[in-house]
């Protein structure tokens, strides 16, 4: 086991936030599967003096169906701990008076409702999974050409994700086409997104150098909260690959095997 090179100011911080998926669970046929010691992990951190939160590009079920999922794989979580970008599109929309066309799965649409969807002005794309088909492709493509000033929000801009059977691709892929088509750049909503992050730490009402990302995606968890001068520690689950730690603009303040290990080193010199 490698060992972490422990920069993480231990006694300065008051809050960690964790990824979910490929650091808490792997996702796949029914509830997925815990990354082992990852349940426990998280009862060491709630037991702990600090603030934890959840934060999740999570787009295929709303936060409600996301979380029961979680419980059922026996972890302690509610609904108000996860930070997740559909309920932050909607409270955007609403602030600027826009109605969506929607590309995204059918287990999301609940954190829409109530959100004026006649005559859209603009487009919201999230993980739409088998929805992402030439036809809904293109009926989005053709909603923001018809549009004087195109408008595209894009829930996360993930490449891919780790399911239990392999990698699959996630929402940044179709994004990145409907950009190049329609030559115009989305707006992110989520992860990797400065705004997204200091939401969350608004909640727990901490500084930015008070808290710790712990993620497995490189770009999006890490340099996403380096980027709002947060730390950010990757695991080697989920979607790690070994040249992430040769990156060539992000280098995670730390490398660990799983998120067993991260709160083994975390909690350690605080006496836990």
């Amino acid at each position: 086991m490698a060992a972490l090179e422990w920069p993480i100011r231990a006694q300065s911080l008051k809050g960690v936030v964790l990824d979910m998926c490929g650091v808490l669970y792997d996702s796949g046929a029914g509830d997925g599967e815990a990354i082992p010691g990852s349940r426990e992990a998280v009862q060491r951190l709630k037991r702990s003096d600090l603030q934890l939160r959840f934060c999740t590009n999570e787009t295929q079920a709303s936060r409600e169906h996301f979380v029961a999922k979680l419980r059922r794989l026996g972890f302690d979580i509610s609904v108000s701990e996860v930070f997740s970008p559909a309920p932050a599109a909607v409270s955007v929309l609403r602030a600027r008076a826009l109605r969506p066309h929607l590309l995204v799965c059918d287990g999301l649409l609940p954190e829409f409702e109530g959100v004026d969807q006649s005559d859209p002005n603009c487009v919201v794309i999230g993980d739409a999974a088998e929805k992402f088909s030439y036809q809904n492709l293109n009926e989005a493509f053709r909603v923001l050409m018809g549009l004087d000033r195109p408008l595209l929000f894009s829930l996360g801009q993930g490449r891919y994700y780790k399911e239990t059977d392999g990698l699959k691709l996630d929402v940044g892929v179709y994004t990145k086409a409907l950009e190049y088509a329609c030559d115009v750049k989305a707006e992110v909503i989520g992860k990797p997104s400065q705004a997204f992050f200091r939401s969350v730490l608004g909640d727990m009402g901490i500084q930015p150098q008070q808290a710790l990302m712990i993620g497995d995606d490189l770009v999006s968890d890490v340099g996403g909260a380096q980027s709002c001068g947060m730390m950010g520690v990757q695991v080697r689950t989920g979607k790690y690959r070994p040249s992430d730690e040769s990156h060539a603009t992000v280098r995670a303040d730390g490398t660990v095997d799983d998120l067993s290990q991260a709160v083994d080193l975390l909690l350690r010199p605080r006496g836990q």
